[in-house]
């Protein structure tokens, strides 16, 4: 079986291994993944994080979200940046999608800005980077601070800007499933030193002597160990990513030309296959003229023209030899947990892509086998076209 793992990850490893495991606070690995990171995201400051999850509720506390402000998202996103919202004490407000990108609506966030409005999370789904330029005019039309979620979007663009480097603050996770994946493990970039110190103090437990380009807290030894030291100033959280996974997150790093090279090729495999069936009921995500999508999934909508189901049509895939494919996770707002909590803004056009969304997998690292899935989602639609 191909596996991911194919550069300095094991070397990296055994290095942090023979350091004798050195904290996140007193390392280098991390350090080193925080430098380079920033660096390639053409931003300043990078702070590690134990989660993407972690990375969103760090920047909203950065951002002075309190309870009472509002923070808008998209409708169609997984429910992470919500919960992060209502972490901080603060009300998510949704704004609906473009149909086509599934990405969220500058002009839905337009109607949704209220007095009361401190946050804009812009989600890059999929892989596909949002309408950015849009959203930065808005955001300085009304004062407010743009995070950009880039959990699944490592080298996409938007007119030749890289996803992450647009927004006040961006996020990334390297969650088992992403661009980069150390298990669970995330970061934070941004231009701004102000709001990287603020990041940092609060992922890293409110230690007086973090900074915007450091995560070390031991300056002195010897004051350090004084029984009379006093070490925090701030209510921060223990956020912090470990040595042994910086060390593959930035043997990932250094390959991510290629990891995120490979998903975008299966997705042309799987894109070839449906102009060859020339299917017109399953319709992929549209990526504007100018954008790059970086495929953590090709993402496409079923819209059932032969009156058969989502369902019908991922088992014929399957026993054609398809991996299980995912659907559209359910708009926040319909999650169960959702109605012990006050929120704003319906999203009818999420609300309809979501049930109609199929998620394919593009994390191969053989193309041959990217191909084998491709062939499989070709035979299925004819199949499928054939039975109807």
């Amino acid at each position: 079986m191909a596996t991911r793992f194919k550069g300095n990850e094991l070397s990296y490893v055994e290095d942090v291994l023979r350091s004798n495991m050195k904290s996140a606070t007193g390392g280098t690995w991390t350090e080193r993944l925080e430098t380079k990171f920033a660096d390639r995201f053409h931003s300043r400051y990078g702070i590690a994080h134990n989660s993407g999850t972690s990375a969103l509720h760090t920047c909203l506390l950065a951002a002075g979200v309190q309870p009472g402000d509002e923070v808008i998202s998209p409708g169609l996103t997984v429910i992470m940046d919500t919960f992060a919202t209502l972490y901080v004490g603060a009300k998510p407000v949704y704004a609906d999608i473009n149909p086509l990108t599934f990405n969220i609506d500058p002009e839905s966030i337009r109607k949704n800005i209220t007095k009361k409005t401190k946050v804009i999370i812009a989600v890059h789904l999929y892989g596909l980077p949002a309408d950015m330029g849009q959203i930065m005019e808005i955001a300085e039309e009304n004062d407010l601070i743009v995070i950009e979620d880039s959990a699944q979007c490592f080298l996409g663009q938007h007119k030749g800007k890289l996803a992450g480097s647009m927004g006040h603050m961006a996020c990334f996770s390297f969650e088992n499933s992403k661009h980069i994946s150390v298990g669970e493990g995330g970061m934070v970039i941004t231009k701004d030193e102000d709001l990287a110190a603020k990041v940092r103090k609060y992922a890293g437990i409110g230690f007086k002597n973090l900074t915007a380009e450091s995560g070390r807290v031991r300056a002195n030894d010897e004051a350090f160990q004084s029984p009379d030291y006093l070490r925090h100033d701030t209510l921060g959280y223990n956020y912090r990513l470990s040595e042994l996974n910086s060390a593959v997150a930035l043997a990932q790093l250094e390959r991510l030309t290629e990891l995120v090279r490979l998903r975008m090729q299966t997705a042309r495999y799987y894109q070839g296959a449906l102009d060859k069936t020339d299917c017109t009921w399953l319709k992929p995500q549209y990526v504007p003229e100018g954008d790059v999508n970086s495929y953590w999934t090709f993402a496409m909508t079923y819209e059932g023209v032969f009156g058969k189901s989502w369902q019908d049509f991922r088992k014929l895939y399957v026993k054609n030899s398809g991996d299980g494919f995912y659907g559209g996770w359910k708009v926040p707002y319909q999650e169960p947990v959702m109605q012990n909590y006050s929120w704003g803004g319906k999203c009818l056009k999420a609300e309809e892509a979501q049930k109609k969304i199929m998620q394919l997998k593009t994390n191969y690292q053989d193309m041959d086998v990217a191909k084998q899935k491709a062939e499989a989602l070709r035979k299925t639609i004819e199949e499928f076209q054939c039975s109807a």
